[in-house]
């Protein structure tokens, strides 16, 4: 059992450190004398009586013990570097009297995870942000699409990026225990998470094709529809769910032209005409029968009440705060120990815990892992382990290649269009292909024997086709009795939702994800990113917690991360307040309730195409930074309102404000703005297009994106990973991803599969390098 202490203030390394207690590790949170100010925060507003906590810091903290300790007080310091002593590693973030230089000076033992808006060192490194600033410079305001043309684009509601660098926070924590002692530090990055989250490898894309992966906004469609008795979530992701859905909607006619599939925005008022004509119940079930993805909106008060959620017991009571809460992210077969939930004693006594030695440069080297996974949650999951060391072994199919090697963004008449995709290079640098038609005996029996010879399963197929093959529970621990299985339903192994097709914006729709995002006059909009981002990471979260088992005692595991538990613990915040407060949180646009005022605004600039879609987002989250902004723009009349100088009162004249702002804003360019407010203190931000990723100075500074070769489309810079490790490894791509069925001779070989047995085999279509003629 890992021992950690947590300095850290906000959401992210709070949740770090509750998926690492949930995991098995003792946690101690040290606070000052007042208290960690999330004890009295309620995204709602609601009044939290003097001497309780409020709900979502009970959430976050059940598992966790607190020392009080008052950094003025020398006796005090003594008992938290006494406390540092006998730890294993410690959360770091702004606002710690400690810092991590400091912590490393005195405890070179400690693994030591700093969680920063834009890294330890660099040329951002003391320049102020906030969720939406940190959203815009990292290109996910407006990568996929997210808001109408005619309206600004829309940030991911919730504090999005707050718990996905928390998820990555625990990651980085358990890579660096895992290979041993000796020291570390994980240098986290905020902005470099949510670039990876929010988008979808644009940078990558762009180089291998020439262009970027979409230009200009447009309204997903179909998307969440008004029925005529509520919203629903609808959506296709295939060609073939594009044509069921066109017979759903009664517009057969539409499947006559190939290019709908994808030029269909203009059909919007067509397909919002239908389902103004029907119920919500109506749409759900025809939806079902035709296998189109699809979801309810969920929200605090409605998912509670969802009889799949009951059924898979996926909302608990929290037994401290009495009030709803998701249950963990990923649930273990057979169950693994984990530390009891509820308040502990304040006072803790120190004692010591000694690290495993051992531990080669890369974490993972000599972990055998088999990746029956496809598009973008199950691949980034494997994708980590190969980075940091692991043998990944992609299984695709001639028939049935991995998802992402149909977005080339080329046509499929021009030679090897299936090697040209960004976004399979992106998500698989560092992997081996192998193709096996597992519709086969011969592919199946292969992929039997390949079972033996690996640590790790990972697979995200719909939950029957894991028994189909024969890789059930039992014929995995037959074949490898010390196996980790890792496997990612969309809805889980079981409910009434075990079935439904789950793409990235159904996990959104029911989770809860897309009921914050949007502006609050008109219909929720998908995220269309967090579903598949946040699911891999989970996944990978749990995976080690198994593995760590594992290596402790030799017993294997089969992890169950589903994607929507995964996306309903980010979400948490809803479920906890409606519960605990009866509050009910909405969608808000580009504001919230963490500063104001809080928004995006039109800049003198145009956009690549000529027109004024430029925008820049400001945030002002303390009192200081409304003076500081207040001065910035030439101390106007509108803004020396004293009612102004408290968050209260700003919030109350937010309207006003936004028009003021807004007219500053139209007359300078994106970099007049960011130069005068930052050198003021007050978080600013260009809403950056996802191309342009790549030229963010502190990214730059970093080395986040690293160039990689590739036989077929020539160098293109990949993204890394959100944290640099103080012990390496300096370069995390070591090798391209995989051509298709690249290593089928090496792999296969090496089960004693003969010279004319590999012959046969490519005749026979078991394996091969390229796609099948017929698909």
């Amino acid at each position: 059992m890992s021992v950690v202490v947590d300095l850290s203030i906000g959401i992210a390394g709070a949740y770090c450190t509750k998926l690492l207690a949930d995991g098995g590790a003792e946690v101690t949170k040290v606070e000052p004398p007042e208290g960690d100010p999330l004890r009295r925060w309620s995204a709602s507003g609601a009044a939290i009586p003097t001497g309780d906590d409020g709900a979502l810091f009970t959430f976050l903290y059940s598992s966790k013990q607190s020392l009080v300790a008052d950094p003025e007080v020398d006796e005090d310091l003594a008992r938290v570097h006494a406390l540092l002593a006998a730890a294993d590693a410690v959360v770091w973030s702004m606002g710690s009297p400690l810092t991590p230089e400091a912590i490393r000076s005195a405890h070179p033992h400690l693994t030591v995870t700093a969680i920063t808006p834009f890294g330890l060192a660099g040329p951002w490194s003391d320049r102020p942000a906030t969720e939406l600033t940190l959203q815009a410079w990292s290109g996910g305001i407006v990568g996929l699409g997210r808001g109408a043309p005619d309206r600004a684009p829309v940030m991911v509601g919730g504090q999005i990026g707050e718990w996905l660098t928390g998820t990555y926070a625990a990651i980085g924590t358990m890579v660096s225990l895992a290979r041993g002692g000796g020291g570390e530090l994980v240098d986290l990055s905020m902005l470099e998470t949510m670039t990876l989250c929010l988008t979808y490898y644009p940078v990558t894309y762009a180089d291998m094709v020439g262009r970027p992966f979409r230009s200009g906004r447009a309204s997903v469609t179909p998307g969440v529809e008004a029925t005529s008795d509520g919203i629903v979530g609808v959506g296709v992701g295939t060609g073939q769910q594009w044509l069921d859905f066109c017979v759903m909607v009664d517009h057969p006619e539409w499947m006559e032209d190939r290019k709908l599939f994808a030029q269909r925005g203009h059909l919007a008022p067509d397909i919002a005409k239908w389902m103004a004509e029907h119920t919500t119940a109506e749409v759900l079930e025809l939806a079902g029968a035709f296998r189109i993805p699809h979801a309810p909106i969920g929200n605090g008060a409605t998912i509670p009440a969802t009889d799949h959620f009951n059924a898979r017991g996926s909302i608990v009571r929290n037994r401290g705060g009495g009030f709803d809460e998701p249950a963990p992210p990923y649930r273990f077969a057979p169950p693994l120990p984990t530390r009891t939930r509820g308040h502990l004693p304040a006072d803790v006594q120190g004692h010591v815990h000694e690290l495993e030695g051992g531990g080669g440069q890369l974490p993972f080297e000599g972990l055998r892992v088999i990746d029956l996974t496809a598009f973008w949650a199950g691949p980034l999951c494997t994708h980590v382990l190969a980075m940091l060391g692991a043998e990944v072994i992609h299984i695709e199919s001639t028939a049935r290649p991995d998802g992402t090697r149909l977005l080339s963004g080329v046509r499929f008449s021009e030679p090897d269009w299936w090697e040209q995709s960004g976004i399979f290079s992106g998500l698989n640098t560092g992997k081996k292909s192998v193709t096996l038609d597992l519709a086969s005996d011969r592919g199946r029996a292969l992929l039997r024997s390949l079972v033996e010879t690996c640590d790790v399963v990972v697979e995200n197929y719909t939950p029957r086709v894991l028994e189909q093959i024969g890789l059930d529970l039992d014929a995995l621990r037959a074949r490898r009795p010390d196996v980790v299985a890792v496997r990612m339903p969309g809805f889980g192994l079981d409910g009434p939702w075990r079935d439904r097709p789950a793409f990235a914006f159904v996990i959104e729709d029911a989770a809860g994800l897309t009921w914050m995002t949007g502006h609050p006059d008109q219909n929720p909009v998908s995220p269309y990113c967090v579903g598949d981002s946040n699911a891999g990471l989970h996944a990978l979260c749990g995976l080690l917690i198994a593995l760590e088992h594992r290596r402790r005692t030799g017993e294997g595991t089969v992890v169950e991360a589903a994607m929507v538990d995964a996306a309903l613990n980010v979400a948490a915040e809803q479920v906890v307040e409606r519960s605990a407060y009866g509050a009910l949180l909405e969608r808000d646009g580009n504001r919230a309730p963490t500063a104001a005022p809080q928004n995006l605004y039109c800049t003198a600039d145009t956009d690549d195409a000529g027109e004024r879609d430029a925008w820049v987002a400001i945030a002002v989250a303390t009192d200081e930074q409304w003076l500081a902004l207040r001065a910035a723009v030439g101390s106007p009349a509108w803004a020396m309102d004293s009612a102004l100088s408290s968050a209260a009162g700003r919030r109350a004249a937010h309207d006003t404000i936004d028009a003021h702002l807004a007219d500053w804003c139209a007359e300078r360019t994106g970099d007049e703005i960011v130069d005068c407010l930052w050198a003021a203190g007050v978080p600013v931000a260009k809403v950056v297009q996802p191309h342009e990723q790549a030229d963010l100075p502190p990214l730059q500074h970093r080395g986040f994106f690293e160039d990689v070769d590739h036989p077929v489309t020539g160098t293109a810079r990949h993204s890394t990973l959100p944290m640099r490790f103080s012990r390496g490894p300096e370069r995390f791509h070591l090798r391209r991803a995989p051509l298709l069925g690249e290593h089928n001779d090496e792999v296969l070989r090496g089960l004693g599969v003969s010279d004319e047995e590999m012959a046969e085999l490519e005749a026979q279509g078991v394996i091969g390098r390229a796609p099948h003629a017929g698909r």
